[in-house]
């Protein structure tokens, strides 16, 4: 097995390459080539959609005051466009613009010390999110904000983007088995081994312990994605706000559902559609993705225990 790892995104990549590898046909099946090659092509993907850099192509539209379309990158609409589509079909709970409201509530880059919020402060900044304020265009690729002040953030699709690109370079170079993972969204491909499938822990979610697996997934060519509340939040006068914001109200949400695990062709959409379930709540997010096909794994806590429900395209995925 080769294993490389590295830092991208703010986070951390690893990929694991089992045999048959292919035949030496150049530097590039070379591992430290290989690893250049994998960094290269994540530097590219941070230099178009960073929000760290202030001269990625998407700071420098998030710094542009204008509301006329500015030119961008394919990479960068085709993602934009996905977000807004999943943004479509989730009724605005997926929404690249929110990030002003992850600032505001301390989630941000910047800590904010005023927490929590006061309503005023929550409704100026609703004021320029949503995710009806943006617009995209592939042909010719730009972007353009309905106000000035529009912020995009895709922090969570980006990672599953660049697993997606990952994936797509290593089967180009002929390596057909092989465990992509960024900051916790994967593909697998192909096999680990003869009659060994890639397994991926689902984990239990919980704040405190040791982590514990909750179910364990087998990935055949997929993407997987988990979003939880159980890493980032912050307590308050007895009160947890998730790192999580509703887009609709301003606020973290506020329900029983801990994680939600999304298993897709592409991790890109894993990756959105986990944030969105996550976001609509047990209910209403189990309804969404059992309408749109979503092969979903819902766990919620009832008091000290957990109980899961999984969509039938998950089962079908992933049988236990």
């Amino acid at each position: 097995m080769l294993a490389l790892q590295g830092s991208t995104m703010g986070t951390t990549y690893s990929v694991q390459v089992t045999g048959p590898l292919p035949p030496p046909a150049g530097a590039e099946h070379d591992p430290e080539a290989l690893q250049r090659r994998i960094d290269a092509l994540l530097e590219q993907i941070n230099a178009m959609m960073s929000t760290y850099r202030p001269d990625s192509e998407l700071s420098r539209f998030n710094a542009a005051a204008t509301t006329d379309w500015f030119a961008v990158s394919p990479e960068l609409a085709q993602v934009v466009a996905t977000a807004q589509s999943i943004s479509r079909a989730s009724d605005g709970a997926f929404d690249v613009t929110v990030g002003p409201l992850v600032n505001l509530w301390g989630f941000g880059p910047e800590l904010d010390t005023d927490l929590p919020p006061s309503q005023a402060r929550i409704d100026a900044t609703l004021a320029r999110t949503g995710y009806q304020l943006l617009e995209v265009r592939q042909a010719p690729p730009a972007l353009r904000k309905a106000h000035a002040d529009v912020y995009v953030d895709l922090s969570a699709i980006a990672k599953g983007y660049g697993v997606d690109r990952v994936a797509a370079l290593l089967t180009e170079l002929g390596y057909d088995n092989a465990l992509v993972e960024i900051g916790g969204e994967l593909r697998g491909q192909g096999v680990r081994g003869p009659a060994r499938p890639w397994r991926i822990a689902v984990e239990r979610p919980q704040a405190d312990g040791p982590r514990r697996v909750f179910r364990v997934v087998q990935l055949r060519n997929l993407g997987m994605a988990t979003s939880g509340d159980y890493r980032n939040f912050f307590e308050l006068d007895g009160v947890n706000y998730s790192h999580t914001i509703d887009p609709a109200t301003g606020r973290p949400v506020h329900h029983q559902l801990a994680s939600v695990t999304v298993l897709a062709e592409q991790c890109m959409l894993a990756d959105a559609w986990a944030t969105a379930l996550l976001v609509l709540g047990p209910e209403r997010g189990l309804e969404r993705a059992e309408s749109l096909g979503l092969a979903a794994l819902l766990i919620e806590r009832q008091g000290e225990a957990l109980s899961a429900q999984s969509t039938p395209a998950f089962d079908r995925l992933a049988p236990q």
